[in-house]
């Protein structure tokens, strides 16, 4: 049943940060898709439902930069917001070479998270 809410897919290989995420968007009026890795996302091929992705760059499988170089071979422009809790120089400059509308250190504040989200949105 269609809730005329915009669909954020969530990839994250920690189960609370799923969890949590997906709180703060209900909160927020938005829709939460929530992913364990990135391979699950491409098996659902989620990116044709979601108006963005909150990705993970540090997963179990296939990298949240590698799921951003894959979707964007495939044409896709979704918006990808990459979410770490591994920062440094050269991750952050590979976040942003793969492309991305915001590149966010966890924890980060909520209202960081939700403002990359609208301005992805838009």
């Amino acid at each position: 049943m269609p809730t005329g809410r915009k669909v954020v897919a969530v990839v994250d290989d920690d189960p609370s940060m799923l969890k949590a995420i997906a709180r703060l968007l209900g909160v927020h009026g938005f829709e939460a898709d929530l992913f364990e890795s990135a391979e699950a996302f491409l098996r659902r091929d989620a990116a044709k439902e979601a108006a963005c992705v909150v990705l993970d760059i540090h997963l179990g499988g296939m990298s949240g930069i590698e799921l951003r170089r894959r979707l964007t071979e495939s044409g896709s422009r979704l918006p990808i917001i990459f979410i770490t809790a591994v920062d440094d120089e050269a991750t952050h400059q590979e976040a942003v070479a793969a492309g991305c509308v915001a590149y966010l250190r966890k924890p980060f504040p909520a209202t960081q998270l939700i403002g990359a989200i609208e301005t992805a949105t838009a």
